[in-house]
């Protein structure tokens, strides 16, 4: 499955132990990551200047992202298709790579339900997809 994982969801990955880390595990494992060079460096500066990881570490996450990551430049969309404009970029690299799914925690994006044909989920409502249960107040998915 080609999945775009949110800013919020791989920097949640990387500074705790939960299920943003498994969600980018499997995705590394088992799923083409889309990417943008604008994505990994909104994830590089939020990682050296709000949660103040060093600076040799964010290098080595960057890389981990840069190889296996499937890079795009986003597609134009819309200012109309999301209420947050901070947003669109995300949604034009969804469209550029041709996202399957869009994982975030970001209550603008979620707010959407989807975008085109790709839906946007919590890391839970993907992790249940992707391990077969039937994903909590969502029908006809």
């Amino acid at each position: 499955m080609r999945v775009l994982l949110d800013a919020n969801v791989v920097v949640a990955a990387f500074t705790a132990h939960g299920l943003c880390e498994a969600v980018l595990e499997v995705c590394l494992d088992a799923h083409d990551l889309i990417m943008s060079v604008e994505l990994l460096d909104e994830i590089g500066r939020i990682l050296r200047r709000k949660i103040k990881i060093p600076g040799r570490t964010v290098d080595d996450i960057i890389r981990l992202l840069q190889e296996n990551g499937d890079f795009h430049r986003p597609a134009s969309v819309e200012a109309w298709a999301c209420r947050d404009p901070n947003d669109l970029h995300v949604l034009g690299l969804a469209k550029a790579g041709g996202a399957q799914c869009i994982v975030t925690g970001d209550q603008d994006l979620l707010g959407l339900e989807r975008f085109e044909r790709c839906p946007i989920l919590t890391p839970r409502q993907f992790s249940d997809r992707i391990h077969g249960r039937r994903i909590r107040g969502r029908t006809g998915e």
